[in-house]
């Protein structure tokens, strides 16, 4: 029988959108599936703040009577005006090993762009940054990141046979702490410390960080806006990530540097690696998954280095080495074995600086795919 392929429409359908990859990735051993509400959220116009500004269309693919894909098609207004380019994405992109439904699935995302006006399509991306972005190409015996994406090995060839050519590459790394602190390290985050006049500043408990979220996401506009595909978040942005994400963090292991006018000018986010909490979690906290995840969270062994950012006028000043002794303290202390980096742009020279002092493996690798249309 042939692709069928339904608009999603209704509760119900999204409903069965999100849920599809629950079914197709149950017995694979790497896919950490995220929270079904929060899938959810993203999604309803009611909900997320990005469709102020993002136009989007979800459609299914069916195989004899069965689900066998979905992907959503994204118009975002905001990155056309910010990146002058008239450049639609796809993301929300999972299916059966079959090159037609790939073909019918892409097909039908670049015909509603290139009825919309758009020259290119680019992905797999969400509707903004903070949303899952990349096909995985390279790692594919690996446990992602909470923050990262998987995917079958076969997603690469359908897209490739679909047209689809390389955008650009995100790197991620694991990370071995030293025995001790190098001591170039400690030796130059106190040179720092002394003569840029900052402090690092530490909590203890989660709702002592709240106040300073908005500022950690205003050094997130001003230090990523020059990245590839990069949007600056509003306020309501702002706010709906502060309340999504915050609640999750652990205070021992985020960093916060201020100047000598107890301004925020840098920030580090690490996380206990949460990745087997949410495959028992199953994408539910409860009954049961809040549970699985406390659990996760007291005696870590992997941490996961989600987020860093430093204002751009205080950059290549080596106040990276302040945080990188801030967390191998923290490793040292609590006898942390491994840590994940989030993904990292292969041009991000910066941000792979930070691990240039410690015994590294790149391990995974994503790409953005693009398509003249």
């Amino acid at each position: 029988m042939s692709v069928e392929l339904r608009e999603v429409r209704t509760v119900r359908d999204l409903k069965k959108f999100v849920r599809f990859p629950y079914r197709l990735y149950r017995k694979d051993p790497y896919w950490v599936p995220p929270l079904i509400k929060s899938e959810l959220s993203t999604l309803n116009p009611a909900i997320n703040p990005a469709f102020e500004y993002c136009e989007v269309v979800l459609f299914l693919a069916f195989r004899n009577g069965r689900i066998a894909g979905r992907i959503a098609g994204i118009i975002n207004r905001k990155f056309i005006t910010t990146w002058e380019s008239p450049t639609a994405s796809f993301g929300w992109f999972d299916l059966i090993d079959d090159e037609e439904v790939a073909r019918v699935l892409l097909g039908r995302v670049e015909e509603w762009a290139r009825g919309q006006g758009m020259k290119h399509l680019q992905g797999p991306m969400g509707l903004t940054n903070f949303d899952h972005q990349g096909l995985l190409i390279e790692g594919f015996d690996e446990l992602p990141t909470i923050a990262s994406t998987y995917n079958f090995p076969y997603y690469l060839t359908h897209l490739e046979a679909c047209g689809y050519q390389k955008e650009t590459d995100y790197l991620e790394f694991e990370v071995k702490p030293p025995k001790q602190i190098p001591e170039k390290v400690r030796r130059i985050a106190e040179i720092v410390l002394k003569r840029k006049g900052v402090r690092l500043v530490k909590f203890s408990r989660r709702k002592d960080l709240l106040p300073w979220a908005r500022s950690v996401f205003e050094i997130i506009n001003q230090a990523y806006s020059p990245l590839f595909s990069y949007v600056k978040l509003n306020s309501r942005q702002i706010e709906y990530y502060t309340n999504q994400y915050f609640p999750f963090l652990h205070p021992e292991y985020v960093s916060l540097l201020m100047d000598k006018n107890d301004r925020l000018i840098g920030f580090q986010i690490t996380l206990p690696s949460l990745s087997r909490a949410m495959q028992k979690a199953r994408g539910h906290l409860y009954p049961l998954g809040w549970i699985h995840l406390l659990r996760a969270m007291k005696k870590p062994r992997v941490i996961d280095l989600l987020l860093v950012g430093i204002l751009p006028e205080y950059q290549n000043q080596g106040l990276n080495a302040v945080f990188m002794l801030d967390l191998n303290r923290i490793t040292l202390k609590n006898g942390i074995e491994l840590a994940e980096t989030n993904s990292e742009l292969e041009s991000n020279k910066k941000v792979q600086d930070f691990w240039k002092h410690y015994e590294t493996r790149q391990h995974k690798r994503k790409r953005i795919f693009k398509k003249a249309l």
